[in-house]
């Protein structure tokens, strides 16, 4: 039987449990029969309290799994070398972002993104190129992987996040070039089997750590969902303090 289901059981045999107690009591106060139903249309916040109870369980309880599996990968996802990283390098706060090149989100966050970057040059910044918003999207992660060898990463990924409309191969192309990117190097990199393995493992790691959409920031070991650049300012911040 799967989690969910028992605890759905077990929220169920908790309400009939509660409500036969408050019927005892009523019936005892009372001195005479009350029905479970009438029990539970006379109090219905019986129910409300308890499915209130049960949804903040299954949040906890989401929240500790996710945690114990970014704890469990929290050297792939701070120190993997094949990784592009940005910032200091030596930094003991690292923040690190899954994001597909197709994601419009991901282009809502990116600005500021790269304000809370500016604001903190003292901080690591760690990439994980995902490939699954749509056909152009493994294109433009391996074409900034094969710039990444080059060490023009940063310049590629300004460009690509900033650019507005839809990706297209070509286009790809052609901020590569004005990225200052080898396109020739970059096409020839792009097919290796390195950029197939770094793009292999950030999935699989993305898999491991539950991640199932982007943007999906953590920082210093925390999962924050956000694309406000105060927040991320602030759990920066709260890293830093430790």
């Amino acid at each position: 039987m799967k989690k969910n289901s028992s605890l759905v059981i077990s929220v169920l045999a908790l309400i009939v449990a509660i409500a036969a107690l408050v019927m005892c009591i009523v019936c005892c106060q009372n001195n005479k029969a009350v029905s479970v139903e009438e029990t539970l249309q006379n109090n219905p916040e019986i129910i409300i309290n308890a499915m209130q109870n049960y949804e903040q369980k299954l949040r906890e309880q989401a929240l500790a799994d996710a945690q114990k599996l970014i704890d469990e990968n929290i050297e792939a996802l701070n120190n993997d070398p094949d990784s592009p990283t940005l910032g200091n390098k030596e930094a003991t706060v690292t923040v690190v972002e899954f994001f597909d090149f197709s994601c419009g989100y991901c282009h809502a966050l990116y600005p500021n993104l790269k304000k809370v970057m500016e604001a903190n040059p003292d901080v690591k910044y760690v990439f994980k190129e995902m490939a699954f918003v749509s056909p152009v999207s493994s294109y433009a992660a391996k074409a900034a992987l094969a710039a990444n060898m080059q060490g023009k990463y940063a310049e590629l990924l300004d460009a690509l996040m900033t650019h507005q409309g839809a990706l297209s191969e070509a286009k790809v192309d052609e901020l590569a070039v004005k990225s200052g990117v080898d396109l020739v190097q970059m096409k020839t990199d792009m097919n290796s089997d390195k950029v197939a393995q770094i793009m292999k493992a950030n999935s699989d790691l993305a898999g491991k750590i539950q991640v199932h959409g982007v943007p999906a920031l953590i920082i210093n070991g925390k999962l924050v969902q956000t694309l406000d650049q105060a927040v991320i300012q602030s759990e920066i911040e709260a890293a830093k303090a430790k």
